[in-house]
C-alpha cells in the first residue's frame, strides 16, 4: 500500500482550498489533495453519535449541540469549516459516521458496492470531494493499475449469462447496471491511501472530463471502528 507522502503522478497536492477547487487535472493527475495536520479529538465526536443502522449523517446543528472537551471543541470547528467553505462554493457536503457500507450481493462473481474499485459519473460537469477526519481512509489507484471488470473475459462470460435482452443492447444492460464503472486492481498494484485530514477532489466520468477518471474504493472498516467522511 502505498502512502499518500510518496510522489506519485497521479495526484497533485496543494496547501489551501483555492489550489484544491480550482487547480485543473491534467494529464495522468486525476486526484488533488489539500495535505493537513488536523488538530483536535474527532474521535470524541464519533463516540458521541449513536449508530443504529450502517451509517448516519452528521448536521450541523447536531455538531452544534455536542458537549465536548476542548479537543473535541477544535475538531468540531474544522467540520464546521470545512463544510462552510465547500457550500459556498457550490458543493453539497455530507458528513457521516460509518459502521459499514452496505455490500452488494446480487451477483457474487461482481459486486458493485463501494468496497470495489470504482469510477463516479455524472451527466454534467462535476468532481467528487471527500475527506476522512476519523477511522480507516479511502484509497485510489493509478488506472493503468486497474482493469474494467467487464473487459475481463471471465467476468464479461458471467455478466452475459444473467443478461436476456437482445445483443446489440448489452452494454447499455452493463451501463444501467453501473457494471462498467468498477476496476479490478491488478496483481502488481499498489493503492494508495489518501490519509486522515486531508481533503482530496478525484476526476469523475462526464462529458467534459479532459483526463481519466479517478479508481477508488472505500477501506475494509478496522476491527468495527467506525469512520468519520465528508463527501460531496
Amino acid at each position: 500500500m502505498v502512502n499518500l507522502s510518496f510522489a506519485n503522478p497521479q495526484i497533485q497536492y496543494v496547501h489551501n482550498f483555492q489550489d484544491l477547487v480550482t487547480t485543473p487535472f491534467h494529464g495522468s493527475t486525476n486526484a488533488i489533495c489539500w495535505t493537513r495536520e488536523l488538530i483536535g479529538d474527532f474521535g470524541e465526536i464519533v463516540d458521541q453519535i449513536e449508530v443504529n443502522d450502517n451509517m448516519v449523517e452528521l448536521h450541523p446543528d447536531e455538531l452544534h449541540e455536542l458537549v465536548l472537551s476542548e479537543q473535541g471543541k477544535l475538531a468540531r470547528d474544522i467540520l464546521l469549516h470545512d463544510m462552510k467553505l465547500l457550500e459556498a462554493h457550490g458543493a453539497s457536503p455530507s458528513l457521516n459516521i460509518i459502521n459499514y457500507y452496505e455490500r452488494d450481493d446480487s451477483y457474487p462473481f461482481f459486486p458493485t458496492d463501494v468496497y470495489s474499485f470504482h469510477v463516479d459519473r455524472a451527466p454534467i460537469a462535476a468532481d467528487t470531494i471527500l475527506c476522512t477526519y476519523y477511522g480507516e481512509c479511502s484509497e485510489i489507484l493509478s488506472n493503468v493499475q486497474g482493469t474494467q471488470k467487464i473487459l475481463i473475459p471471465e467476468i464479461r462470460d458471467e455478466l452475459k449469462k444473467i443478461y436476456d435482452g437482445a445483443e446489440d443492447d448489452f452494454e447499455s444492460f452493463l451501463s444501467e447496471n453501473f457494471f462498467d464503472l468498477h476496476y479490478q486492481a491488478k496483481p502488481d498494484a499498489q493503492p494508495i491511501k489518501l490519509g486522515v485530514g486531508h481533503i482530496c477532489r478525484l476526476a469523475i466520468d462526464h462529458p467534459e472530463s479532459k483526463v481519466l477518471p479517478c479508481l477508488h474504493r472505500a477501506p475494509l472498516e478496522k476491527n468495527g471502528q467506525k469512520r468519520l467522511l465528508l463527501i460531496c
